[in-house]
Parts: C-alpha cells; structure tokens; sequence
C-alpha cells in the first residue's frame, strides 16, 4: 500500500507534464489573440497591440500609443482511444476509453502598455504560460494511471522596455508565478472495490522575461525572447479514502513536489511585402529536458501503510523528457483601414519519449492550422478573432507495475481553438 499511495503521489508532478492545448509538454501558446491567427508566428517581431508585452516586450517601445489588450481562447479538445488495462493482481478491468477527457477551457489574457516618453515604455499583464485539464471517467480503464489532473499557471508580469534608438529597443520584466495543482487517480482495494488519492498544492515564485527588438530595414523586424525557468515548490497534502485504506480511510498527509518550468528562446522575423502583405515566421527552442526526475516527499505516514511513522524521505522518478523545437509560418493581408486577415501554420515537437508516455502524457508531435482576422472600426478600437486547428501524431501507451497493473492504449489527440480580443488605444 506504501508503495500505491506513494507513486499515486508522484503522479501529481507527473501530472504537471501534460497538455492537451496548443504547445508542446505543458505550456499554453495562448497569450495573444492577434499572434493566434498567424499560428504565433512572428510571436517576437511583430508587436502589433500590447500583448507583445509576453511576446517581446521590447516590442512595448514600437507602440505609439497607450493601449490595453483583453481576451480569452477557448480550448476544445478530443481524443479517440482504444485500449484496456489490468489491476495489480492482474485481472482484465472493463473499463471505459471515453475520449472526452477534457472539458472546454477558457485562457484569459490582460495587457496595458503605457508610453512614457520617446525612449522609456513601461507595461503590465497577467497571462497563463502551462496549464492542464483532464478528467476521465472514474470507470476509466487506466484509473490506477490517473484520471484527473487540473493545473493552473497565472502570471503578472510588470515590465518596462527602452528604445536606443529608431532601429534597436530591449525589454524585461519580472515574472511572478501562482501555481496550483490537484490530481485525483484509483488504487487497487481487491475484490471490496478501489480506494481514491486525491493530492492538492501550490507555491508562488519568481522568473523573467526579457527581448530584444531590431528594426533591421523599414520593412524588417527581428525579434528575440528568452522566458527563465521558474522553480516551484510546491506545498499541499494527500488524502486517501475508500477501499484498502483499513482504519486509516479518510487520513491526509503533507506532501511537497519540486518542479521547474522550462526556459525558452523565441526568435522570429516580420517582413512587409508591400502596403497590404506581411509575412511572419518563428522558431521556439524549450529546455523541456529539466524534467528529467521528479521530488516528492510525503510525511507522517503511518507503519501500517508500509512505513515507519514520521518523515517518508525522498523518492525520485525519472521522466526523461528532451528539448523540443517550435517552428511557425503566417502572413496577413490588410484589406482596407478597418479589416486584416491572418493565416498561419505550426509545428510542435512533444518533449515525451514513447517508453514514459502515460495517460496524463498522452501527446505526440503536432500540427496545427490557424485563421484570424481584425477588425477596427475606430483609430482607438481593434477586435481580433482567431481559430485554430490542431491535430497530433497517433502515440500509443503501454505501462506496467506491480502496484497498478497495466494500461496499454493507443490516442489519437486533436483540438480546436477558438480566440476572441480587443484592444483599445486611449
């Protein structure tokens, strides 16, 4: 039973490893509805309202005018699954492969940029940078697995930017971090039924985000963005219940998990055709390789759950994940004073390799189509809308231990997203 409750344990920072939304491992590209429609390309480069404060915030100094961007995306995901599992003693379980584990999510996003003179540009927002859903059914076929994880990254990023120059500007910002996670997932009770873990924490911490932004001709921008790490510790409890348990049904023990979220490099170009044509492209390193092992450490488990009273020390689980590249093309056609279109097209690397691939990591490599256009039917007021289409390479699963059994599956992932902003100048 040690051995159940603490690997069930661990699997809240594994949880913290997957997405099913539009970037690879478990961060989110939502941060700018405008940069949705070209698929984020020229996500460093193109400063075209105030969320370049997360795109680039040097790109603050490009903006005339003082101005505050809102929005939200909506997250629509499916994935078809065929598989099924065993329980620790190794009988079949009839369990579901429901695909809809993952109910519609909002993202929101808020900026407001503020020129203070022809050099100085200052700036704040608040964004969500990783963020998860999923919830399967509690039948789920590989419930010993895991069957919800819900994790949430909120940022403020104040942030101040400085133009040198008519060619070169630079931008930094501290970010300040509120993570909080839950995850909930079956252990094996024998023939009575199944016992439950539910884990809960969060943590706050710091990082940065900083840009450089280059008018290189009149019709050229580049742009470079480095997001730091951030690293989190990550305080809460775990509690179990149900079947299994004995006298201690209903018992919750502190619980700490470390975990780092990865640094990334974006650089992009923004090239004007002409008067109506902009053409966009980007490419995104992320170190997704600073999960390779996990820390959890749980306290006051009693001897009877497998362990002396007091402290459980540290226990390790290796990930392995890789660094991946990003890579996005876009353009977009001014039609007339009042309305531009956009279009774009991504791919992402998944930093998961195919032996850990769990149902909390049911990624593979995708692709993804994006729409967009806005609309300004004032010089103050701008209202953007984006869709996008994702679709990720077929991945299969296959797990076993002694304390969970099996799961063996094959996902197909696919999501739509759907973005709604304005912006309006004062």
């Amino acid at each position: 039973m040690k051995k159940v409750m603490l690997k069930t344990t661990l699997s809240l920072a594994v949880g913290l490893a997957s997405t099913q939304l539009f970037a690879s491992g478990y961060a989110l590209n939502e941060q700018s509805i405008s940069g949705m429609g070209t698929g984020f390309a020229g996500r460093s480069s193109s400063a075209d309202d105030a969320s370049t404060v997360y795109g680039n915030p040097a790109g603050m100094s490009f903006l005339k005018r003082e101005q505050a961007t809102v929005g939200a995306a909506a997250i629509i995901a499916r994935s078809d699954i065929e598989g099924s599992g065993t329980n620790a003693i190794g009988q079949p379980i009839n369990g579901s492969t429901d695909g809809d584990m993952v109910p519609v999510v909002a993202v929101p996003m808020g900026y407001y940029v503020k020129p203070v003179d022809e050099h100085l540009t200052v700036g704040i927002d608040m964004y969500a940078p990783f963020g998860l859903v999923t919830d399967y059914e509690r039948g789920f076929a590989g419930r010993y697995w895991g069957d919800k994880s819900k994790v949430e990254v909120i940022t403020l990023q104040p942030t101040i930017a400085w133009r040198f120059n008519d060619v070169v500007s630079i931008g930094i910002g501290p970010t300040i971090n509120k993570i909080k996670g839950e995850l909930g997932s079956s252990t094996f009770g024998g023939a009575a039924g199944d016992g439950r873990v539910k884990i809960k924490g969060d943590d706050t911490a710091v990082g940065f985000n900083a840009g450089v932004m280059v008018q290189a001709t009149d019709a050229t921008r580049i742009g470079l963005t480095y997001h730091s790490r951030v690293k989190y510790k990550l305080q809460g409890n775990t509690r179990i219940f149900g079947q299994g348990f004995g006298p201690f049904n209903g018992s919750k023990f502190d619980a700490t998990l470390e975990i780092e979220t990865p640094e990334s490099a974006d650089l992009s170009i923004t090239h004007k055709l002409d008067n109506q044509w902009t053409i966009y492209a980007g490419s995104t390193y992320t170190r997704w390789s600073r999960l390779e092992q996990i820390t959890v450490i749980n306290e006051g488990v009693p001897a009877r759950l497998g362990g002396a009273a007091g402290p459980i020390g540290t226990i390790n689980e290796d990930q392995k994940w890789h660094n991946t590249w990003a890579h996005a093309i876009g353009a977009s056609y001014q039609v007339n004073n009042q309305w531009v279109l956009r279009a774009g097209l991504s791919m992402d690397q998944s930093p998961a390799n195919n032996v850990d691939r769990s149902p909390r990591i049911p990624t593979g490599d995708r692709k993804a189509v994006s729409i967009g256009a806005g609309w300004s039917p004032t010089d103050d007021l701008t209202i953007d809308a984006a869709l996008s289409y994702l679709q990720e390479e077929e991945v299969n699963i296959n797990l076993a231990s002694a304390s969970k059994g099996s799961f063996n599956a094959k996902y197909e992932n696919s999501a739509f997203g759907l973005g709604l902003g304005m912006t309006y100048r004062f």
